[in-house]
């Protein structure tokens, strides 16, 4: 089995070195910038769309009356005497 190798940013345990974090520090604030950004817009749609659907008025929209129910037809298709044996009917 081959074992990945590690990488110079990481110690034994996996953390964060200083070199790491070093390289790191010139994008924090253009990373930090961004994802706020990227947040303002999603939570900006999000908001735009549930107002735009909650000013949607159907009050003009005329609900139709209840279907008619069908007349009920008892074993309409199979009979089933108390045996238990199924006959169709011809």
């Amino acid at each position: 089995m081959a074992i990945i190798p590690r990488s110079s940013y990481y110690d034994k345990n996996y953390k964060q070195t200083a070199a790491l974090i070093r390289a790191r520090q010139p994008f924090l604030i253009r990373n930090i910038l961004t994802g706020s950004a990227m947040f303002a817009f999603t939570v900006g749609v999000y908001a735009f769309t549930i107002n735009a659907v909650a000013q949607d008025d159907f009050s003009d929209v005329q609900i139709p009356d209840a279907p008619a129910q069908p007349p009920h037809t008892p074993n309409a298709g199979v009979e089933r005497p108390a045996g238990g044996e199924v006959l169709k009917r011809q």
